[in-house]
């Protein structure tokens, strides 16, 4: 069953139109592979224009019927690119839409050849098929490169540093038509109108089979040291014996020894808002450890303690002490008071315990 499985014939892959990985009559790698044999830089371009490397000149971006028209963003991108000294090359019947090119049919009266004349700007005859019903309309500023008796076939646009080549006949790089007629000539001539260093075949505009992906991004033996990065620490967490998740401690481990009654003490007073009871309570301990460590006696009240706080509190005045104790007095025998008056009066009786503790 696994032999017959395998060994069953598979359905042919199907190819987008103009992609230059794909073998089919329709596709470019026939073109792709010839260059890249002849040429030191040439690569696909999977990525959004705006990622386009800028800060380099005398690239040539190959853009092959686009399957859409990108918006504004990425058409900006594309402007960028060029005006930094890089040159587009644009394959497309009907280029209305991209780079504010456009387009005539009025010329056109005849049925189209299938083997027409096609002229170059030295006035030498080429035999191409032109597909496309539309002409390129040019301005004064524009460079005719290839023309035939219904119009512009080809032109060549300056943007600051670099160019935009445009042409609508895009069947003439597809494999089973390469090598028909004169469309090889004709190709090369375009591709040899700009020296360049670096030529990319633009596949970010046929569609999301030719994404950037994380194959496509990083080269083949970062991705397999990655790979083996990724089984080597799994396979050290499972020798260490690691695990995931939080750990939870039995609660009868802790508890014994834990402060949860005075956690839940604190809370309880939060929550019934007994300031004045949990003041009392800490400024009652300060006053025990007063007598432990100070030997001031217990049962005198905190105005009858700034002779003893003189003697000892080295780096308080008479006078704080005064207004400290008196202050403390009346706001131990009020009923209530405040969340604010708590804090700022618990801070003050730590503060003071910290200074006893401390001697």
């Amino acid at each position: 069953m696994v032999i017959s499985y395998f060994s069953a014939s598979q359905a042919p892959k199907q190819f987008p139109k103009y992609v230059s990985d794909s073998p089919s009559p329709t596709g470019v790698k026939a073109l792709f592979t010839f260059l890249k044999n002849e040429k030191d830089m040439v690569k696909r371009w999977p990525q959004s224009p705006t990622l386009l490397p800028n800060g380099e000149s005398n690239q040539t971006l190959v853009m092959i019927e686009p399957f859409f028209i990108p918006d504004s963003e990425e058409m900006n991108a594309y402007k960028d690119f060029i005006k930094a000294g890089n040159t587009i090359i644009l394959f497309k019947e009907n280029p209305i839409g991209m780079f504010d090119l456009k387009t005539t049919h009025g010329e056109i009266d005849s049925p189209i050849d299938e083997d027409p004349n096609v002229y170059n700007q030295e006035g030498n005859r080429f035999h191409a098929e032109v597909n496309s019903s539309v002409r390129l309309q040019t301005n004064k500023q524009d460079e005719i490169l290839l023309y035939d008796e219904a119009g512009t076939i080809a032109l060549k646009r300056s943007y600051d540093k670099g160019s935009l080549i445009v042409t609508n006949s895009p069947e003439w790089m597809t494999n089973g038509k390469l090598l028909n007629n004169d469309h090889l000539p004709l190709v090369l001539s375009l591709f040899n109108e700009e020296n360049v260093s670096n030529l990319l075949f633009d596949e970010y505009t046929h569609g999301g089979q030719n994404a950037a992906t994380i194959v496509t991004l990083y080269p083949k033996w970062f991705l397999f040291l990655l790979l083996q990065g990724i089984l080597l620490t799994l396979l050290w967490l499972w020798y260490a014996g690691k695990r995931f998740g939080p750990i939870f401690i039995p609660r009868e481990e802790t508890v014994r020894f834990s402060d949860e009654g005075i956690k839940a003490l604190a809370a309880w007073y939060l929550r019934g808002r007994r300031y004045q009871d949990s003041l009392v309570i800490q400024a009652d301990y300060v006053k025990l450890l007063l007598q432990e460590r100070w030997h001031i006696p217990y049962s005198k009240g905190w105005e009858d303690l700034s002779d003893h706080l003189e003697r000892n509190l080295t780096q308080m005045h008479k006078f704080e002490i005064l207004s400290f104790l008196n202050d403390l007095s009346k706001i131990l025998e009020k009923e209530k008071i405040s969340k604010q008056e708590y804090i700022i009066w618990s801070k003050k009786l730590d503060r003071l315990q910290k200074e006893v503790e401390a001697e």
